[in-house]
Order: structure tokens, then sequence, then C-alpha cells
């Protein structure tokens, strides 16, 4: 990325921060075309909550898919929950499973503890006392 992008990426970023959802989207949505995981992950949000765009599941999903595939963490994380939760997607507990793992491999704590809650709840998946301790111990917790 040459220095201009990182410039817009770090202005959309603040912008982004400061809720003015325009100026954002006018810096990071070039970027995020272009394949820079933040500003995908940023206009994921964006298009999940209606923030300076209308709401659009299909683009947030894409946006969020993009990022988390290119190995954005909390993209990752993002993606576990949409399929959990079934927002912008089908429910899928296996792909929400592989999601937060992917997250919590990349040291995201609330990933690791959402796991343990899946498992321990047996939330799209079987439950899993044991399983669910470990994440919890490793976790910190």
């Amino acid at each position: 990325m040459n220095d201009n992008n990182n410039m817009d990426l770090a202005s959309g970023i603040s912008a982004f921060e400061s809720k003015n959802f325009t100026q954002a989207l006018k810096l990071l949505a070039p970027l995020a075309d272009a394949g820079e995981p933040e500003a995908e992950y940023r206009m994921a949000i964006m298009y999940q909550n209606g923030l300076g765009v209308l709401r659009n599941d299909l683009k947030a999903f894409s946006a969020m898919k993009n990022a988390a595939t290119r190995g954005h963490p909390l993209a990752q994380h993002g993606l576990g929950f949409m399929y959990m939760d079934g927002e912008c997607v089908e429910q899928n507990g296996a792909k929400a499973v592989e999601w937060f793992g992917k997250a919590a491999e990349q040291g995201l704590v609330g990933s690791k503890t959402t796991l343990a809650m899946m498992y321990r709840e047996g939330t799209l998946v079987e439950k899993d006392e044991a399983l669910a301790e470990r994440l919890l111990k490793e976790a910190g917790f």
C-alpha cells in the first residue's frame, strides 16, 4: 500500500471512530474495493448496521468474509457472529466455530470465550463441558 493509501486508511479509520460515516465511506470504500482488510472490515460494519449507507446484508457479509479470509482477526470474530446469529447469512454452527477458532488462534480472547459458551450451552454445537472449561482456562478464566 502506498503512502496516500496509508493516509486514507488512517483518515478513514479516524472518521469511522468519530462516527463521521459519510467521510469514512468516501475514504474506506476504494481501499476495501482494492482488498485492504481493515477497510473491508469497517465497511462490513457500516453495511451491517446502516452507518452512512443503506443497510445491505449481502455487502456486509461479503466485506466481512473478504477481510476474514485475508486474516483480519476482528473480521474473523465478526464473521463467526454472523454465522452464529444468522445475521447477514444463514445460521451455521460449524462455520461459526471455524471463524471463532481462527480469531482465537490469533489471540482474540473474546473468540475463545464465545466458543467456550457455545460448547457450554450447546449453542449450534454438541454440548461439551470439558472443552468449554479448557477454552475458558486458555482464555484466562
